[in-house]
């Protein structure tokens, strides 16, 4: 099983997309770039749904679902926002379909033709704002606060397994307040929760920081991101939420009366992660051996192996089995007892050991007679013989430990890989020889920005929200520079 995995050292892209399909997390569908989530991938995005709506609802916010289809007119509206995402829109335009008449198979039926296009949601700010309009008359009526869960469709023309498909599934956030600070202070808190939750659940550190104006999202005025650093040295943008201003609002005529009486638009905020998040989970922590899965995050935390001849020593370590189980779930910790007699208990440590499951524990006759069993960690491939009376205790201990290594081990390789460099010369050296973040300085234009990502595919990941003021040189153009941005190479 996992024997057969390219190594990461001989080509990343390739272990990373043999992992994906051989630790059953995704595979690719009858339908161009898009993909088939499986179970178990379906089962981590599962539990990272549940915590996101979780924090999601700690801070206020609600549950809604919109239309897949949006009126072509509708993106008409906001010129920024249409040009941000015309070349990736998929457009329904008829209705039926008819039998051929020469009987060849079907055919669309030509006067189905629909009176006006309709555009499968990229994203949802046209169809929602418009929604919003019938909404919100007064202050009364403000804030409103409403996320949700869906799938969207931007037409990829290279995809890959999770990072970039022409279908994905995601949440977006979608809020309207009075005021420019209360938008600004939501578009903030988003972040903050994007943070926690790549920390504290996925165990991958993150860097806070706001997009350039040419990285931002279409339509905003300001896009707050969270950059991860992945082990082949390249970022990945891990989840955004962004200040639109007034916009929007504008566009679709929403406004409302102040306490003031007086006729205002509202301003607006959209934030949003999706299964790319997957993607991000396995490069961030998984090995030659498979996927390494944070405890907070994986579908079974503790798997129970046992080892057998006969029915007879199968009942003896089932009875102790069920009874480890119901402590360890009592605990709130998933735990599986895997009894098939169809495969040895040798493939099925290869096949968890794949699968990334955090802790393994194997249980044969001695194990019975000494009062023992055998407990294996996946994160360090390490082994000790636990006491049975000691086991649950122990377990506990050790899923708060391995959650914390992997985020101090991601962490340590981040900060390893975020470099200073201040010449163009040691821009390209460290870009091509080390990878990781470039601490660089930049001049602020588009057009400094534009001819380094022509250069070197790097582009601004981000400007950290605590960098401090260092008057400086751009690394390209010579000029001034009061600030150090983010450079890499990114998915």
């Amino acid at each position: 099983m996992s024997k057969n995995l390219t190594k990461r050292s001989e080509d990343y892209s390739k272990w990373y997309n043999e992992l994906v399909i051989k630790a059953d997390l995704a595979e690719m569908s009858g339908v161009r770039g898009c993909m088939v989530i499986k179970p178990y991938g379906y089962a981590i995005w599962e539990k990272m749904q549940s915590e996101l709506d979780r924090m999601f609802k700690e801070t206020g916010h609600e549950n809604a679902y919109f239309p897949i289809f949006i009126p072509k007119s509708y993106f008409s509206k906001e010129a920024s926002h249409v040009d941000g995402f015309a070349k990736e829109c998929a457009v329904v335009t008829h209705y039926r379909l008819k039998n051929a008449e020469d009987g060849s198979g079907i055919v669309v039926d030509e006067d189905a033709k629909l009176e006006e296009e309709l555009i499968v949601r990229p994203t949802s700010e046209t169809i929602i704002w418009d929604t919003y309009r019938k909404w919100v008359q007064s202050y009364r009526d403000l804030p409103i606060l409403v996320n949700q869960w869906a799938n969207v469709v931007r037409w990829e023309m290279r995809t890959r397994l999770f990072l970039r498909t022409a279908e994905f599934l995601w949440q977006e956030g979608h809020t309207a307040h009075a005021t420019k600070k209360e938008a600004i202070t939501e578009a903030e808190q988003m972040q903050n929760v994007y943070a926690n939750f790549a920390e504290n659940f996925m165990a991958m550190p993150v860097i806070k920081g706001t997009k350039t104006e040419t990285e931002r999202f279409a339509g905003a005025l300001e896009t707050y991101t969270i950059e991860a650093l992945m082990q082949d040295g390249k970022a990945l943008q891990a989840g955004t939420s962004h200040f639109l201003g007034q916009n929007f609002a504008k566009a679709f005529d929403v406004k409302f009366t102040s306490k003031e009486g007086k006729l205002e638009h509202v301003w607006a905020t959209s934030w949003g992660v999706s299964t790319r998040l997957m993607g991000a989970l396995v490069m961030t922590h998984s090995d030659d051996k498979g996927l390494v899965l944070p405890p907070n995050l994986a579908p079974i935390q503790v798997v129970i192996v046992p080892i057998y001849k006969g029915e007879e020593q199968l009942q003896m370590i089932s009875e102790k089995a069920n009874q480890i189980m119901n402590e360890l779930r009592i605990k709130g910790i998933s735990v599986k007892f895997d009894n098939r007699d169809t495969h040895k208990p040798g493939w099925k440590f290869a096949e968890y050991e794949l699968k990334g499951v955090p802790l393994r524990i194997a249980m044969g006759p001695r194990d019975m007679e000494n009062g023992t069993v055998e407990l294996a960690r996946r994160d360090t491939l390490t082994k000790e013989i636990v006491k049975q009376e000691e086991l649950v205790t122990t377990i506990e201990s050790l899923l708060i430990e391995i959650q914390q290594s992997l985020y101090n081990k991601a962490k340590d390789y981040r900060d390893q890989h975020i470099t200073k460099v201040d010449t163009f010369e040691e821009f390209k050296s460290v870009l091509n020889d080390k990878g990781g973040f470039i601490s660089a300085h930049w001049d602020g234009t588009a057009e400094t920005e534009n001819k380094i990502k022509d250069l070197t595919k790097a582009t601004i990941r981000c400007i950290p929200i605590d960098s401090i003021e260092e008057e400086g040189i751009c690394v390209f153009s010579g000029k001034p520079s009061s600030k150090r941005v983010l450079f890499a190479k990114a998915y």
